[in-house]
């Protein structure tokens, strides 16, 4: 049998790249399979920008899938559950450090870790406000917000590390900015409970908000709610024209989308928010992308 010639230093990067741009193709599948609205704002980013995102979101989507009662549907138990959260976060803080993952997705979020600098400490939070969907059903003001920070907040500060990249800013600029990621990933994630009120009581048995222990939404919480969520997506909007052009048509999109979502949600009696769940038409969210590409343009960075 004739001697094989081992692979050269060229072929073995070849190799390392065609992985590379599978996992990144595998983490672009989750977000499609999981969030038409923010895969479709993703494509408004640049394109490095967009790949970081959707490595990013892959990886959030796989530790909320664990929690969310994907693995109690596979079999799971509560100890094992929590288990595979443990080994997940511990996989995903390692990770940055291995240039190759048999998991595609870790893969890929590692490649985006390395380039963006993502805080391992940012990563942690977020674990921590996962780890609470296993052990708490109701929350007071004080645990809610630092389950929005862990849970929402800190997403967003990573997101703004993917958009700074190659983009030097000032320090009073990067704090206005991660304010405003954090008011962004806020909204979103209080967006996202009222909308899902009917899943997350009937089917998860949790009331993120304080005063709904009873799963019982009166008119006037709901308009608390609503006034609460706008008020964190107007003070996102005015740090949105500070972001790099890569990064602000997209955010622009998914912020309006989702306030769109608000408007829908303020429209809906207040009952018929624990049984159905709400989402933009199709229609409406191309017409509001369309929108955001035009407007991102216009936006005076000095505002």
């Amino acid at each position: 049998m004739p001697e094989q010639t081992p692979p050269d230093r060229k072929q073995l990067g070849e190799f390392l790249d065609r992985y590379d741009r599978a996992a990144v193709k595998a983490s672009h599948e989750v977000i499609l399979s999981y969030s038409t609205s923010f895969s479709l704002a993703t494509r408004l980013l640049g394109k490095q920008v967009r790949t970081d995102i959707r490595n990013l979101y892959a990886m959030v989507r796989i530790a909320d899938e664990i929690v969310d009662g994907t693995a109690r549907a596979a079999g799971l138990s509560h100890e094992e559950t929590a288990a595979a959260l443990d080994n997940y976060e511990s996989a995903v803080l390692a990770a940055p450090a291995r240039r190759f993952h048999v998991d595609p997705v870790l893969h890929a979020y590692a490649l985006s870790a390395r380039r963006c600098g993502f805080n391992p400490e940012h990563v942690t939070a977020f674990f921590s406000s996962m780890r609470r969907d296993l052990n708490q059903t109701t929350y007071d003001e004080q645990s809610f917000e630092d389950y929005v920070y862990g849970s929402a907040e800190v997403i967003g500060l990573l997101c703004l590390s993917a958009f700074l990249v190659d983009h030097p800013v000032t320090e009073e600029q990067r704090g206005r900015m991660e304010e405003g990621a954090r008011s962004l990933g806020a909204a979103f994630q209080k967006i996202n409970f009222l909308r899902d009120l009917a899943e997350d009581s009937g089917t998860l048995g949790r009331a993120y908000f304080p005063g709904l222990d009873d799963h019982e939404l009166t008119e006037e919480h709901k308009a608390q709610l609503i006034a609460d969520i706008r008020g964190d997506l107007a003070h996102a909007r005015t740090v949105i024209p500070l972001l790099p052009l890569s990064a602000r048509t997209g955010v622009l999109a998914a912020a309006e989308l989702f306030a769109t979502l608000t408007d829908q949600l303020d429209e809906l009696p207040a009952a018929e928010l624990t049984r159905r769940r709400v989402s933009v038409p199709r229609r409406t969210k191309l017409a509001i992308l369309a929108r955001a590409v035009a407007t991102a343009r216009r936006m005076n960075p000095a505002t």
